[in-house]
């Protein structure tokens, strides 16, 4: 009896860490600040077709709306409710679109801010997405209801009322991160709200949470609200199927908090990893891709079936958060193409892409001065839809990286190899690499100063395949360049440093 509640209580555990997608589906994207409306369409006309398990989406919650003189993109992340209206779009436009990504398989996982309200500095009155009257002031929020008496302000230890030193774990859970309001996410009442909620959007759908700023929140308040969380909806998803939790902590090493403190809740956002993977394809600091034989917990990242990985985020790609320079971005399309391509060939962590929007970079005093920028926006202020241009990538400055071909066909080469050992390591001493999944999938980087020219053992059956990254398979021939196994499982590659896109890979199914 003591083993068979033993096995409940760890299946309960690990279902934390279970992204619910569907089989053979093993990526999800950020479609950051996109209106509910386009990405509804997106799920049903590409998302689905092409194998993406699911979306990561901006907070669907009120929000503090902010002139500045345009509306930045952080006013997302200050709340003023959990009133479901922000500029993506309404309640109704909410559930529209979780029904039909649901419908197609393709699963929503909500940024969820629940460590804070909006800033200290807020104001007060109705100048929020819903229309809800607050006064941040005296910390009056009556849309939820939050007072004066569900905040830190009392806990907090600091003169400031901030954080000012991130080597004291009290400091960093206890004051305000950047002025925003604290919520006592230690008081029963404040872990009700959210949990109501995070239980409603459940009732609605999604499959999950990314839980903002996760580091600033006791791991002990999270795990109490985790436990009030309902399975989910059962129209889409198995009977007792509990939602997808992944954490936004952010630990390089060297301060007062580690990721390992939240590993029983459930999966942690990685951020040594595109930190460390931008630092090896700039081959900055003597680095070579082939250190990356060990990559993954032989870089001192945390276990696999913890870690949520990503090459970059709308923080990072900014400058903000974690990872500084070496950050691989959409700005630096050759070698972020590289970058993604790696990860989702590498069997660790489960992988999420970014799909941003442009702004226009002006670089002082090492900084980008523009770093606020939100969505591209009609004069109103309001949102712009996401175009489609002829060649399949996307208008109106949305940048829409989970359509560039390489990094959709490597979405599908992740999904095909699923599974399969890392396998069929090949380096030459310096930034030429090669590795295979098992008999499904290979892939080849070549990521230095010269012309590569080798044949490598790839472990796949014989026959002729597409490349694809170069091109794809369609209606029976490859659009790129073929690539023929022999009998032996061997195969040549001719890979020029002067290509567009230096790397070429090949899986089962794209066997001509």
């Amino acid at each position: 009896m003591k083993l068979l509640l033993l096995l409940v209580a760890v299946g309960l555990c690990s279902a934390q860490y279970n992204p619910n997608t569907r089989p053979g589906r093993t990526s999800i994207v950020h479609l950051f600040e996109w209106r509910w409306d386009d990405i509804a369409e997106e799920c049903e006309r590409y998302l689905a077709p092409n194998g993406f398990g699911g979306i990561q989406i901006s907070p669907p919650n009120e929000n503090i709306v902010l002139s500045n003189p345009w509306r930045p993109w952080y006013e997302r992340y200050q709340p003023i409710s959990y009133n479901l209206c922000s500029r993506s779009g309404n309640e109704q436009q909410f559930r529209d679109m979780v029904t039909r990504c649901n419908n197609v398989g393709v699963y929503i996982y909500v940024d969820a801010i629940i460590n804070h309200m909006c800033g200290s500095g807020g104001g007060a009155g109705t100048h929020s997405t819903c229309g809800s009257y607050f006064d941040a002031g005296s910390r009056d929020f009556p849309d939820v209801p939050y007072s004066a008496w569900d905040f830190n302000d009392n806990k907090c230890r600091t003169g400031s009322g901030e954080i000012e030193n991130y080597n004291d774990a009290n400091q960093v859970r206890d004051c305000r991160l950047v002025s925003l309001l604290d919520l006592a996410l230690e008081k029963d009442y404040v872990r009700g709200k959210v949990a109501e909620y995070l239980n409603n959007l459940i009732s609605i759908g999604v499959a999950g949470f990314r839980f903002d700023a996760a580091k600033h929140m006791w791991p002990g308040d999270l795990k109490a609200i985790t436990d009030r969380l309902n399975n989910l909806n059962t129209k889409w998803f198995p009977s007792g199927a509990k939602p997808f939790i992944f954490q936004e902590v952010i630990d390089l090493g060297g301060e007062g908090i580690s990721t390992s403190e939240y590993f029983g809740i459930g999966r942690v956002t990685e951020f040594k990893y595109g930190a460390k993977l931008g630092t090896v394809i700039r081959k900055w600091n003597n680095e070579k891709m082939l250190y990356l034989k060990s990559w993954g917990e032989g870089w001192g990242f945390m276990p696999s079936d913890k870690a949520l990985v990503f090459v970059d985020n709308h923080d990072n790609q900014r400058g903000h958060g974690a990872g500084g320079a070496s950050i691989l971005t959409f700005f630096d399309a050759r070698m972020y193409k590289m970058g993604i391509g790696f990860m989702l060939a590498h069997p660790y962590g489960f992988t999420r892409i970014m799909s941003s929007y442009r702004w226009p970079r002006n670089w002082v005093n090492g900084r980008d001065v523009n770093d606020w920028i939100g969505p591209p926006s009609n004069s109103d202020g309001s949102t712009k839809h996401v175009t489609l241009n002829a060649d399949t990538t996307c208008g109106n400055d949305w940048v829409c990286e989970h359509r560039w071909r390489q990094i959709k066909n490597m979405v599908i080469f992740r999904n095909v190899v699923d599974g399969q050992p890392f396998s069929n390591w090949w380096d030459n001493g310096s930034n030429q690499v090669a590795f295979g999944r098992g008999n499904k999938g290979f892939i080849v980087f070549n990521n230095d100063d010269w012309y590569m020219d080798v044949t490598l053992y790839t472990g796949l059956p014989a026959g002729t395949y597409c490349d694809v990254i170069s091109g794809q398979k369609e209606n029976g021939r490859c659009t790129g360049r073929q690539i023929s196994v022999d009998s032996n499982g061997s195969a040549r590659f001719q890979i020029s440093n002067n290509d567009e896109d230096p790397f070429a890979a090949i899986h089962v199914d794209s066997k001509l």
